[in-house]
């Protein structure tokens, strides 16, 4: 059986979404953060009428330097701290069935190229990161996960490749493929000094600079265009506004979907948000 990908999105992980609500309206003067409801919305639209086996999310937090990596485990599980934010995210526990044959064979297509290199890891102690373990309690079903890095000497076409390797390795696999790009916008914090008077929603009070909210808007609108090819060409000025992993995660999925021919139309779930100055949304991707 021939695989193929049914679904795609591209999804904030925000440390915001697992505190308390009492925290999260604490922090947004009363009012809960729309991206909460969002996620969990998004999967009873979009992922629980879906028949699809594995999701791959594009972790945003896992950065590799000489190569691309795919975790290969059959299964991971354990409890995950981050070394980040402790005081939100501490002993959390995790348990999820991975994809072995859909990871090697991610890899397996950049064997004998010479213009990428893919690696599958199946160590036990190999570190997982929360924009893959913040997602688990808002989409996680009966699928398998897994997770992919983002390589920080990666250009564009790199990850554009990456991708489409990935969309060749799901359809030799015969799986039936989720892809979340897993990260933000725009991608730049505020100050410590200041940090604490922009932990509000709104992003026109709360974004890290004008000019980096209406680089936001200007992606997710193309994005809910169904206009990939422009937020590509796009992507030079974007990363004025450092992106959240060199945007590494949508151009992936990207990748994933046809490159710059991709016209899937996107749907937002929750609105657009500042989150400590940086830019994040939920858009997802029909297919």
């Amino acid at each position: 059986m021939t695989g193929t990908i049914v679904g795609a999105a591209l999804v904030s992980h925000v440390p915001t979404l697992v505190l308390p609500e009492e925290i999260r309206r604490e922090l947004n003067g009363g009012v809960d953060t729309t991206l909460y409801a969002g996620l969990h919305q998004l999967k009873l639209d979009k992922l629980d009428p879906l028949d699809f086996d594995t999701i791959v999310c594009i972790d945003t937090h896992w950065f590799t330097t000489i190569e691309h990596i795919v975790a290969s485990h059959d299964r991971r599980g354990g409890s995950y701290t981050s070394e980040e934010l402790p005081r939100g995210m501490s002993g959390v526990v995790y348990d999820f069935p991975g994809d072995r044959v859909l990871a090697e064979s991610w890899a397996a297509q950049a064997d004998g190229r010479s213009d990428t290199w893919i690696t599958a890891c199946d160590d036990h102690w190999l570190p997982v990161h929360y924009p893959t373990i913040n997602l688990l309690p808002f989409l996680q079903g009966e699928e398998a996960w897994v997770s992919a890095g983002v390589c920080q000497t990666a250009e564009p076409d790199d990850f554009l490749l990456f991708g489409e390797l990935l969309a060749r390795a799901v359809e030799a696999s015969g799986r039936r493929v989720v892809v979340l790009a897993s990260g933000g916008l725009s991608h730049r914090f505020w100050p410590l000094k200041q940090f604490r008077d922009h932990e509000g929603a709104d992003p026109d009070k709360h974004l890290r600079t004008p000019e980096a909210a209406a680089a936001d808007r200007h992606v997710i609108d193309r994005l809910l265009a169904g206009d990939h090819a422009a937020v590509l060409d796009f992507v030079p000025e974007f990363a004025q506004h450092a992106p959240e992993g060199y945007f590494g995660h949508y151009l992936t999925m990207l990748g994933a979907l046809g490159g710059p021919a991709c016209t899937a139309t996107g749907t937002q779930f929750g609105e657009y948000e500042a989150v400590a100055g940086t830019g994040q949304a939920h858009v997802w991707f029909d297919l």
